[in-house]
């Protein structure tokens, strides 16, 4: 009796429509296993890019991207809207170069929410390039970077949907920053101001333009107001 085996014989997974693919590649969190995935054959290569293209939130905080990395992931993102690339001890080491090309990504103006917290090697400038295209966002963390009044100003004039921002240990941003932003985001919800050089008097003066707000860490600062 002979035996003939099919030489290209095709394994089940690879019978799967591309499609179908990138919905189970949806489930896989590591960007490290995605990106071997994605190397197995071309078919795989197209369904981790498709998984990418149905993502609508993408953390890099913690994994060791760069400028041409993270810029490259976010433009496949077509349907993003939550964006946290935080700095951790060994994440995300983004500059001013990054968010210039992050921000031509297709999905800049539909972001909600963007987290940049702890980025220390980007300035005012990538931020003002970032915010200037993400005309949808609601929700930031800029809370331990360097930027200045500038952003602020920024943010005022181009993000009217803004509910929340984290300004946490911003130490160069001043009240002039803080009173632009009120005065301009009319739908401003509530600022985390803990660790930056602003008199607790200032926060009197931003009450009386939106009492509603809420400041944070409030008994810091509205606390040391009133008494």
């Amino acid at each position: 009796m002979v035996v003939v085996f099919e030489a290209d014989h095709e394994a089940e997974i690879d019978r799967l429509h591309v499609d179908l693919l990138s919905y189970v590649f949806l489930l896989i969190t590591s960007f490290t296993d995605l990106a071997q995935v994605s190397r197995v054959c071309r078919g795989w290569r197209e369904g981790a890019r498709r998984s990418l293209a149905r993502r609508e939130r993408l953390s890099l905080g913690g994994w060791n991207m760069d400028d041409e990395s993270t810029a490259r992931i976010v433009g496949y993102a077509h349907n993003l809207k939550d964006l946290d690339i935080s700095r951790s001890c060994w994440g995300c080491q983004i500059t001013d170069e990054g968010l210039h090309k992050i921000s031509l990504a297709k999905c800049i103006r539909n972001l909600t929410s963007i987290s940049l917290w702890g980025m220390t090697g980007i300035t005012d400038n990538g931020v003002i390039q970032l915010v200037s295209r993400a005309s949808s966002l609601e929700h930031l963390n800029i809370g331990g970077t360097f930027i200045t009044d500038e952003s602020l100003f920024a943010i005022a004039n181009c993000c009217p949907r803004l509910k929340a921002i984290v300004l946490w240990s911003c130490r160069h941003v001043t009240e002039s920053g803080l009173v632009a932003l009120v005065n301009n985001c009319h739908k401003l919800e509530s600022i985390n101001v803990w660790g930056m050089r602003i008199p607790a008097e200032c926060f009197s003066g931003i009450l009386a333009i939106r009492p509603a707000l809420q400041i944070k860490p409030q008994t810091n600062y509205i606390g040391s107001v009133s008494a």
